[in-house]
C-alpha cells in the first residue's frame, strides 16, 4: 500500500494531518493513503510559493527548467509500466488506454522543453515615426505568478502534466490540487520532478477534501493564475472568488455532437463512434454523446454500431483487453442508470444497453431517439451511453446540435467537401473533427471549451502563453 505525505523532504509536518483513503473504483481494494492539507498546510506552502516568485534572484534559468523537465519524461519512461498500474487502478480507465495517456504525459514534459527552447521574444517596431525615433523596444517572457491547478480524475496522469509541465517551462512556482478519487499518480509524477531537481518550493501537492479551504485558496490574492479542470458550475463560482489581477484557464465539459451524412462510410464512422462514445466508459469531456445520423442510412448505421457496441469487453480495468471499465464511483452508475430509464421512459428506444453490470460498471447503453428534453439530450451523462437522433435535413440536425450551452468539440463523417466545410462554419465547437470522433486530441493542439464549457485555451504551448507574460524594455539613445 502507499502513503504519502504532503512534504517529501525534511520539511516539517505544519500540524498533525488527516490522512485520505484511496480505493480502486472498480472492486474497492485499498490502493492508499494521502494525507490531507489543513489551513496551516495550504498558507506554509502558498508562502513559499510566493517568496520564491517575489525573489526574482532564485528563478530557474530556463536551461535548468529544460533539463528538469527532460529528466522527468525520462523517469517517467522508465517506470512507466508502474505509474500505468497505478492510475488504472485508482482511475478505472481500462490499462490499454491508460498505457497510451501515460505515453502522452511523457510527451507533454517532452513539448514544454521542446517550446521552451524555441521560445523567444520579440522586436517591437520602433523608428517608423517621429515619436518613436532613437528607440529600440523587445519583449521577453517572465512568468506569471504562483499557479494554483486544481485537476480532475478522468486522466490523472495527463491532464496533472498539463497543469504541471507548463507552470514548470514558465518558471512558476505551482499548487496542484489533485482529484480525491486519483491522487496517487499526482503524487508519484511530482516525485519524479523532485527526483528530476526541481526545487520542492516550486511545486507542492495539496490535497483537502475541505472545500472551504480549497475556496480560501483559489481567492487568495497571492495566486496569479487559476487552471481549473472539472464541472462548469464549480469552474464559473472559482473564477468568480478569483482576486483582482488573477487570471484563469477553465476546462468544463460537454456534449458533443456529431453528424452522420449519408454518405459517410460506415466502416470508418461505427468504430469511430465506438472509441469516442465509450472510452473511458464516456468520462471525458468530449466524448461522443449525441449522434445525428441521415434516415436514409439510420437502420443499417444502427444496427452496425449495435453490434460494434456489444462485442466491447467491459471489466477490470488493470485486464490488458479491457474495452470499457468502471465508473469513477458507485453512485454514477446509479445516476447513469436514472438517466437512461428516464430517456426510455420519455420516449426513447433502447437499443442495447440500459442495465447495471456490477456495482461499477455500467454496460455500454446506444439510445435512439430520445426526447429533445430528456437529460441525456441537454447535459453531459459523463457515462458509457450515446444518443441516436434521425434527421432528414442537414440544417435542423445543426439547429438541434446547437442548442445546448455547452459546446466543446464535435465530429462530422462525410465525403462531400462542401457538407464537410458547411459543418465546420455552421456547428458551436472550437473544433471540428471530419472523419474521426469528438475526443481526438493531441497535447499540442488548442484545446478549449465555448459557450459555458471553458474559457481560455488548452495544450502545454497555449498554457505556456497563459502563464507567462510578454514583457517589454524600450530603449532610448541616440545612436538608435
Amino acid at each position: 500500500m502507499i502513503q504519502y505525505n504532503l512534504f517529501f523532504a525534511d520539511k516539517p509536518k505544519p500540524s498533525s494531518l488527516k490522512t485520505l483513503q484511496v480505493n480502486a473504483p472498480f472492486n474497492g481494494a485499498e490502493l492508499g493513503r494521502v494525507e490531507l492539507a489543513d489551513a496551516k498546510a495550504i498558507e506554509f506552502s502558498l508562502s513559499r510559493a510566493h517568496r520564491l516568485f517575489c525573489d526574482k534572484r532564485a528563478w530557474l534559468k530556463p536551461y535548468k527548467r529544460i533539463e528538469i523537465l527532460e529528466k522527468t519524461a525520462l523517469l517517467l519512461q522508465e517506470n512507466l509500466e508502474q505509474l500505468v498500474l497505478l492510475s488504472a487502478a485508482e482511475g478505472g480507465k481500462p490499462y490499454q488506454d491508460s498505457m497510451v495517456e501515460g505515453e502522452r504525459c511523457i510527451d507533454s514534459f517532452r513539448s514544454a522543453a521542446q517550446r521552451l527552447r524555441t521560445q523567444h521574444g520579440e522586436e517591437v517596431p520602433m523608428n517608423i515615426s517621429e515619436s518613436s525615433a532613437n528607440r529600440l523596444a523587445i519583449t521577453t517572457y517572465q512568468p506569471l505568478g504562483v499557479v494554483l491547478a486544481l485537476s480532475a480524475f478522468n486522466h490523472p496522469m495527463n491532464l496533472v502534466a498539463h497543469q504541471l509541465a507548463p507552470a514548470i517551462a514558465s518558471g512558476c512556482p505551482i499548487i496542484i490540487k489533485p482529484a480525491e478519487a486519483t491522487p496517487l499518480s499526482c503524487f508519484k509524477i511530482v516525485e519524479f520532478l523532485y527526483q528530476a531537481g526541481l526545487p520542492e518550493d516550486f511545486c507542492r501537492v495539496l490535497l483537502t477534501n475541505d472545500h472551504s479551504l480549497t475556496a480560501k485558496l483559489v481567492e487568495d490574492a497571492r495566486i496569479g493564475f487559476l487552471s481549473f479542470i472539472g464541472s462548469a458550475t464549480v469552474g464559473w463560482m472559482l473564477r468568480s472568488m478569483l482576486k483582482p489581477g488573477a487570471t484563469c484557464a477553465l476546462e468544463h465539459g460537454g456534449a458533443a455532437p456529431v453528424i452522420v451524412a449519408k454518405d459517410a462510410k460506415l466502416d470508418i464512422a461505427v468504430p469511430a463512434i465506438v472509441k469516442g462514445g465509450f472510452y473511458h466508459a464516456g468520462q471525458v469531456c468530449v466524448s461522443v454523446q449525441r449522434v445525428f445520423v441521415h434516415q436514409d442510412i439510420l437502420d443499417v448505421f444502427t444496427e452496425a454500431l449495435k453490434k460494434a457496441t456489444e462485442s466491447l469487453q467491459v471489466g477490470d480495468p488493470l485486464q490488458k483487453d479491457t474495452e470499457v471499465g468502471p465508473l469513477i464511483r458507485h453512485a454514477e452508475v446509479g445516476r447513469v442508470h436514472t438517466w437512461i430509464t428516464q430517456a426510455i421512459q420519455e420516449g426513447g428506444k433502447l437499443i442495447t444497453g440500459g442495465s447495471k453490470l456490477s456495482p461499477s460498471l455500467y454496460k455500454p447503453t446506444l439510445l435512439q431517439n430520445p426526447s429533445q428534453h430528456s437529460k441525456i439530450s441537454k447535459a453531459e451523462i459523463f457515462g458509457p451511453a450515446v444518443a441516436l437522433y434521425s434527421f432528414n435535413n442537414l440544417d435542423a440536425a445543426v439547429t438541434q446540435a446547437n442548442k445546448l450551452p455547452l459546446a466543446f468539440q464535435a465530429a462530422v463523417f462525410t465525403q462531400d467537401i462542401s457538407v464537410m466545410l458547411k459543418l465546420y462554419k455552421a456547428l458551436d465547437a472550437s473544433c471540428i473533427m471530419a472523419n474521426d470522433h469528438s475526443a481526438f486530441r493531441v497535447d499540442w493542439m488548442p484545446f478549449r471549451g465555448i459557450k459555458q464549457s471553458g474559457l481560455g485555451t488548452g495544450g502545454i504551448h497555449h498554457s505556456m502563453e497563459d502563464m507567462q507574460i510578454k514583457k517589454m524594455l524600450v530603449i532610448k539613445n541616440e545612436n538608435l
